[in-house]
């Protein structure tokens, strides 16, 4: 199951959520993109991607849980049978709105070094240190990725737990999504100046 899950989660970044991704990048949106799929059979139930450029709070993960609601409640599943994915580490925000809505979990590809550093974007360390942080008491960790309301996963992570056959299958795959978010990071970076966004 872990090996199919892993397998399932890159899928759909790759083909559901980058695609996305590619054509809101160019109107001058952010990177980051986020899935809803079911527990039990690993079915996409919605993929979305950031829309800051429409109203600030509309982050990848965000954005996918706004779209949801937007469909008929009585055939939204329960959270609790969900898998939510997103694309970046979630930031304060996203972290809150994965917890009011009800999910006991996500997985996530880029961690916030990764954003910071890769992608030139620290605001989710940032905010996290300056909002949370306690300056007497140096934290190794940004928040509890184990708590009451969610656990969360690094997919990178998910390579220790596969067959060895499937171990470096797993790498090239991570890698090839890597570059793809490479280019989307160089677009966003050279027009940011012009999207009117906050936090650019």
């Amino acid at each position: 199951m872990k090996q199919d899950l892993a397998t399932r989660l890159l899928d759909i970044i790759e083909h559901d959520i980058v695609p996305l991704t590619t054509k809101e990048v160019k109107k001058g949106n952010k990177i980051f993109g986020a899935a809803i799929l079911l527990k039990k059979d690993l079915s996409l139930v919605i993929a979305e991607t950031n829309n800051e450029i429409e109203n600030p709070l509309w982050h990848g993960e965000m954005h996918a849980i706004k779209k949801l609601y937007e469909r008929d409640h009585k055939e939204l599943p329960d959270p609790k049978d969900c898998i939510f994915l997103a694309t970046h580490e979630p930031c304060s925000l996203c972290l809150s709105a994965i917890t009011w809505a009800g999910y006991d979990n996500f997985y996530y590809l880029f961690s916030y070094q990764q954003t910071r550093d890769n992608f030139a974007i620290p605001h989710d360390i940032n905010i996290l240190k300056q909002v949370y942080g306690n300056k007497d008491r140096p934290q190794k960790e940004l928040y509890n990725r184990e708590n009451e309301f969610f656990t969360a996963y690094s997919i990178t992570q998910m390579k220790e737990r596969l067959s060895k056959d499937h171990k470096e299958k797993f790498a090239d795959r991570i890698e090839t999504i890597s570059k793809l978010y490479d280019d989307l990071s160089k677009i966003y970076q050279e027009q940011k100046g012009d999207n009117n966004i906050p936090l650019s």
